[in-house]
């Protein structure tokens, strides 16, 4: 792979809009030079996932700090709660720290997430950097999502034709394999005569999140090293405000959205080491809500924020800007999180696309696949097992029976949503489940295979589900069982491993059915890799509507597969 002439032609218009802004912010200083400090707002949301309706459940509300909840999001809230913020500061920029697109309802995701570029078109976003599910269907897919053209395999379903994104996809830390650079590492933004440093960076891990087919050819640098290098060139061509759009996150420890009670993280390592430069750090991926201060290597306070995910927050960081020095005056920042509440006028030109999504995507979202009888939750028990995890292990589990499985085990960050009782569109309360809900849940369309894993092999994917710095319960079959220690170091963790009631033999071996992403080690599940004899099967939303189709209606199983002990 090599650059496109495109994606060439935007480095050079983002260097030569950088160097205009040199030739001004080098003019030497006069008495006729205006003083003072120029008022710049920027607003940033992260991890919308094209979440154009009002989402439902926990995923559409909001924690405040007294543990109380908000109903919040929906893309015609967001805009008009975007339009509200942009009136009050004369001189605002709205942007987006990434995951735009990807693991998204059927409304978008039926027309490949045009309806969700269009939507931020009409909202007026400047730049946005790349996450992880930007990269789910490729980087052809990417810069056509760019750049615009119809889909070659699908064409152009959602309208006659398809303009791309009006504004830049940024990627510092992104190259083709020879080291070019494969995404813009930063744009110049004007707000107030005043030039503003936009870098993007994504997480150096994404190889762990995405498959290995879509982001081939492709590598993935460290962060703080992308971030610093483009810092400086942003230093030495005299664009001293200096922001990041970061794809890495943080976890928290509970709060409300301008809450800084974050577990060492990521984010929190790189924000330590960026330079100094730089004024402050909108963050993403770990779909959490934080508002922290954290000093750069010089020892100033800069912000690093986040706003939960799917249009429910916005990250709103106001800069007072010298107007002779052209650098931000950063003890005068202001950061919060705004909540998208839904008690506003929805804003009338996105209701518009947004209806028109929903009205065309309707056909195929409204059809039943089949019913439940409970709330099947994507959270589970202390244990880290769900209810709907072990629904849909099951439906893997029996997708693959001809493959010879005898376990299913899924990702739990391929659940993406809850399947509510009352939440069908059919009516309240009936415990209808739709195409679109199915959908919603499961968007990636992983396709199931079938490996041989020793028990000793097994019992290693088991103990993957922790390392030093997280935690990731896998969801399994109910023909498997197991507990875990809490206390026990990592490595150690796993005992008592049985298949269909008879403990595994560390010699014996055990046919497993797992999605592609986890085949290939995805998640940090390497153990996966070393499967041997592997066997194709459907598409894991396939294996999930049959599953509803043959069952219905579905009971929420109880959470006794997993076993956990101090």
């Amino acid at each position: 792979m090599s650059p496109s002439p495109r994606v060439l032609r935007r480095c050079v218009a983002a260097t030569a809009a950088a160097l205009a802004a040199v030739a001004v912010s080098a003019a030497p200083a006069s008495a006729a030079q205006p003083s003072g400090t120029t008022d710049v707002r920027l607003i940033t949301f992260n991890d919308f996932h094209g979440n154009l309706e009002p989402p439902s459940g926990s995923s559409g509300r909001v924690t405040l700090p007294d543990g109380s909840t908000v109903n919040a999001g929906g893309a015609a809230y967001l805009a008009t709660h975007v339009k509200q913020l942009e009136s009050e500061v004369k001189n605002s920029i709205l942007l987006s720290a990434g995951d735009n697109v990807g693991a998204s309802p059927v409304a978008s995701a039926l027309f490949h997430d045009e309806p969700t570029i269009e939507f931020l078109n009409e909202m007026g976003v400047r730049a946005s950097v790349v996450g992880n599910h930007e990269f789910d269907e490729g980087y052809q897919e990417l810069q056509r999502m760019q750049f615009g053209g119809c889909h070659p395999a699908d064409g152009c379903q959602f309208r006659d034709s398809y303009g791309g994104a009006d504004f830049p996809f940024l990627g510092s830390n992104v190259y083709f394999d020879n080291g070019a650079p494969a995404l813009l590492p930063f744009t110049v933004e004007f707000s107030g005569g005043q030039p503003i440093g936009v870098i993007g960076a994504t997480l150096k891990d994404l190889p762990t999140v995405v498959s290995a087919e879509a982001i081939k050819g492709l590598k993935f640098g460290d962060e703080v090293e992308a971030i610093n290098r483009t810092s400086g060139w942003l230093d030495r061509l005299g664009i001293k405000a200096q922001v990041v759009l970061l794809h890495q996150g943080d976890n928290t420890q509970g709060g409300g959205p301008d809450s800084c009670t974050v577990s060492p993280g990521p984010a929190s390592q790189i924000a330590k080491g960026v330079s100094a430069s730089v004024d402050a750090i909108f963050t993403g991926h770990s779909h959490q809500q934080y508002n922290c201060s954290i000093a750069d290597p010089a020892g100033n306070p800069r912000p690093v924020i986040q706003g939960l995910s799917f249009g429910r927050l916005l990250s709103v960081v106001d800069l007072k800007i010298d107007k002779r020095t052209r650098d931000v005056v950063r003890g005068a920042t202001v950061a919060h999180n705004e909540i998208v509440t839904r008690d506003v006028t929805p804003d009338p030109a996105v209701a518009k696309l947004v209806d028109e999504a929903v009205t065309k995507a309707a056909p195929i979202a409204n059809e039943q696949i089949g019913a439940i009888t409970g709330d099947l939750k994507a959270a589970g028990a202390a244990s880290g097992e769900s209810a709907l995890g072990d629904v849909i292990a099951d439906a893997q589990l029996e997708a693959t029976a001809a493959n010879g499985a005898q376990i299913a085990i899924t990702n739990p960050g391929g659940i993406r949503a809850d399947l509510n009782y009352a939440s069908s569109p059919a009516g309240e309360g009936d415990g209808v489940v739709t195409y679109g809900e199915a959908f919603t849940v499961q968007p990636f369309g992983n396709i199931m295979q079938t490996i041989t894993l020793t028990g000793a092999n097994l019992k290693n994917v088991l103990e993957q589900q922790w390392t030093a710095t997280t935690t990731r319960i896998l969801q399994i079959s109910s023909s498997l069982h197991y507990t875990y220690s809490a206390s026990a170091p990592v490595g150690s963790k796993v005992r008592d491993i049985t298949v269909n009631g008879t403990p595994v033999d560390p010699a014996a071996t055990y046919r497993v059915s797992v999605n592609n992403f986890l085949a290939g080690g995805g998640d940090g599940f390497t153990e996966f890799t070393k499967g041997t004899d592997l066997a194709g099967g459907p598409v894991d939303l396939d294996a999930l509507i049959a599953y509803f189709g043959a069952h219905s209606p579905v009971t929420p199983p109880p959470a006794d597969r997993i076993t956990v002990v101090a």
